[in-house]
């Protein structure tokens, strides 16, 4: 799926990043969201990789980077430990700054990575989210059932673990449906390696300590960014799935300008998995943004 990328796993201190990269040019790192790995780019990373170094990577828990063990307050789950792991390994790889696209749980990595190394972050794209606080901040009935796997997921150990751990791929096939805008949304061998990772025990109990820091530990550091009046200084693309959630429930590029001050950004006519249901489109987006 990486046709003329390098594979490798990087040792950043605190944890170990499967990584890929290829290309050349200026470095944009992409981040996955849940219940993927890297793989969610394999339909758009090789064509950036003819204008970009590009370097994908598994989040800590996901895929085959290594799972911390953690803590009562979920701080190794937290997306400032996540960002401290992607600065590392851009850094190993002879990039001080970058540019960054995530989608999902990668987009709020991306954004705590750019609100904590502003100096590093050059652009910003973030896909098919709102700021992780403000999600929970205007929770509503809708939003409940809607991202109800927020709440459950976050649910102490063992439960979800337990309950999802006893049929792990109906679980991730009746999960992704909900949001996929097109049935053939995933490329068979992409949707193999989902399953595979997301069947292991040990990515299950990440998963839900990333959940579990965002229901915590997450929104207590974009509270402090609130009291103290940081913003993103970098440009910010935001792209979300027009038959997916947001758009009926936010004014999204209005909400992402109470959080940064160069914003810009539009709906593509998918669901959530902007990358593999448009894969064309949030190509030209990217690039265009990124190039400019």
């Amino acid at each position: 799926m990486f046709d003329g990328f390098h594979l490798s796993m990087i040792d950043t201190g605190e944890a170990t990043i499967r990584v890929r990269h290829g290309g050349s040019g200026p470095p944009l790192l992409l981040l996955h969201g849940n219940p993927q790995t890297q793989a969610m780019w394999h339909r758009i990373a090789p064509r950036l990789a003819e204008d970009f170094s590009v370097v994908v990577t598994d989040l800590r828990g996901y895929g085959e980077s290594s799972k911390p063990a953690s803590d009562a307050e979920h701080a190794p789950y937290s997306k400032r430990a996540m960002a401290r792991d992607q600065v590392e390994v851009m850094r190993q790889l002879g990039f001080e700054s970058f540019f960054v696209a995530g989608h999902d749980r990668g987009g709020r990595c991306g954004y705590r990575m750019a609100l904590d190394y502003p100096e590093r972050i050059l652009k910003l794209a973030v896909l098919d989210i709102v700021p992780t606080s403000e999600a929970f901040w205007r929770a509503d009935m809708q939003f409940g059932l809607g991202y109800y796997h927020w709440f459950f997921l976050a649910q102490p150990h063992d439960l979800p673990e337990r309950l999802i751990g006893g049929a792990p791929e109906y679980f991730w096939r009746w999960h992704t449906a909900s949001g996929v805008g097109s049935p053939a949304a995933f490329a068979p061998e992409a949707e193999e390696e989902y399953l595979r990772c997301f069947c292991d025990p040990h990515t299950l109990h990440a998963i839900c300590e990333d959940y579990r820091a965002g229901a915590s530990i997450d929104i207590e550091h974009d509270a402090e960014d609130r009291r103290q009046g940081r913003r993103l200084s970098c440009p910010l693309l935001v792209l979300w799935g027009a038959k997916g959630a947001l758009e009926g429930w936010y004014d999204v590029l209005a909400v992402w300008r109470d959080w940064a001050t160069d914003v810009q950004g539009r709906a593509l006519d998918c669901g959530h998995y902007l990358p593999e249901e448009c894969p064309a489109e949030t190509l030209d987006e990217l690039r265009a943004f990124f190039k400019t």
